[in-house]
């Protein structure tokens, strides 16, 4: 099962963000919580963390690429 990674909540009146950075590449293992990448605004910079733990299987939005709250960033396949 893939569990998917999207963009969280970043705080009143915010609608998007850029992809500063991905810390993880593709076929990277990840653990529950672990920073996956970075997200800009013009207010402020956020982590976005790991939903379940597994392998990034997919992203989505590469760095530099604009995005919208609730936007799938990522796909993280479960298991090693």
């Amino acid at each position: 099962m893939a569990t998917e990674i999207k963009v969280p909540a970043l705080g009143e009146s915010v609608t998007e963000a850029t992809v500063a950075k991905w810390m993880k590449k593709v076929g990277d293992a990840v653990a529950k919580d672990e920073p996956l990448c970075e997200l800009e605004t013009d207010k402020v910079t956020r982590e976005v963390n790991a939903p379940a733990a597994g392998t990034l299987q997919e992203i989505r939005a590469e760095e530099g690429a604009n995005v919208e709250i609730g936007q799938i960033l990522g796909v993280i396949a479960e298991g090693a």
